[in-house]
């Protein structure tokens, strides 16, 4: 009989909740349990969810034996620790992005997935779905010519008082939350590191960047350019331009079902329909076949690293107003 992955969450974070349904729906996995800080909260949450098992503590899951794989979806300042709390007790483990918030903590975790053996991924869940892997089919065929400029936005309004997000200490700010993905998704369609960037930044008083707008260069003259914020409306796109045509992405970081991208050349609109899937369930598969079949992992640690460089050098180019090197 094929071997089921028990998963569990750690934390009753709302993400959560967009990971619950995939791991039903996958055949190979099954989501067994999830903890809180507190026995009472843990047990509501189970409940509510259909969850099998519930744990008062962190540590309870982690020792669980039961469990295969570990969902960390806790607050960003607190991915690096409870990570590798996971991987040091024989769990794989899919961790919400950002994966970490310092270039030492990402070494940390790594360091600690190739000496435990255990699959570690960050959970940037668009680069899974079928849209993106088009958009990369499309530009590296060569049919927009040679690639010039990327931009992108990801933006919405929060008004939640006290968000987790609005708190420097916890790794709040609008460029960790949502500028990742502009960011990620650019490195990913250039297949390289930037080599310098530039960024301003609105903070909120005392607090991290409410709004972002970053440029960064990669080599042989291809330019990105992108904002991100929690003050604006809800925009989410991405743009790419080359010698011979561009390429328009609606909705490139939360794809869904019925997807159309549009491809301009020689002033002629071309739709292209791209049939996708339930948006989570590539991430969740992907550890599948990384812990059951020995597949690398669509988002490797070395990617990640490169993603959470950039962000630390944009946020150093914010606060020194000149621009920063990778």
């Amino acid at each position: 009989m094929d071997k089921k992955l028990n998963w569990g969450l750690l934390s009753t974070a709302k993400i959560n909740q967009a990971l619950i349904k995939p791991l039903n729906a996958s055949k190979r996995t099954r989501l067994l349990a999830v903890a809180s800080r507190s026995i009472t909260s843990a047990e509501a949450y189970a409940r509510e969810w259909n969850i099998p098992r519930a744990h008062g503590s962190y540590e309870a899951l982690l020792n669980d034996p039961e469990i295969d794989v570990i969902y960390n979806s806790l607050p960003n300042h607190l991915h690096a620790e409870w990570t590798i709390k996971a991987l040091r007790a024989g769990k794989h483990v899919l961790c919400e992005k950002p994966l970490a918030l310092t270039l030492d903590e990402v070494t940390a975790m790594t360091k600690a997935a190739d000496e435990t053996g255990r699959v570690l991924s960050e959970a940037f869940m668009y680069r899974h779905h079928a849209q993106t892997l088009k958009v990369k089919e499309i530009v590296d065929s060569g049919v927009l010519g040679k690639l010039q400029l990327i931009k992108g936005a990801f933006t919405f309004t929060l008004t939640r008082e006290g968000d987790i997000r609005l708190k420097k200490e916890t790794g709040g700010g609008s460029i960790w939350d949502v500028g990742c993905y502009p960011i990620s998704y650019a490195r990913m369609i250039v297949g390289a590191e930037p080599v310098e960037v530039f960024g301003w930044q609105v903070t909120g008083q005392d607090g991290p960047d409410e709004s972002f707008i970053g440029q960064m260069r990669f080599e042989d003259g291809v330019h990105m350019q992108f904002d991100c914020g929690f003050k604006s409306p809800s925009r989410s796109h991405i743009e790419i331009v080359g010698s011979e045509a561009t390429l328009n992405i609606p909705d490139p970081f939360k794809p869904g079902l019925k997807n159309e991208i549009y491809l301009i050349r020689n002033n002629e609109l071309q739709k292209i329909r791209i049939k996708g899937g339930e948006l989570y369930l590539g991430e969740v598969e992907d550890m599948r076949n990384a812990i059951l079949n020995s597949q690398p992992p669509r988002i490797s640690l070395m990617d990640s690293y490169g993603n959470t460089a950039a962000i630390l050098a944009l946020l150093r180019s914010a606060k020194s107003g000149k621009p920063a090197s990778l």
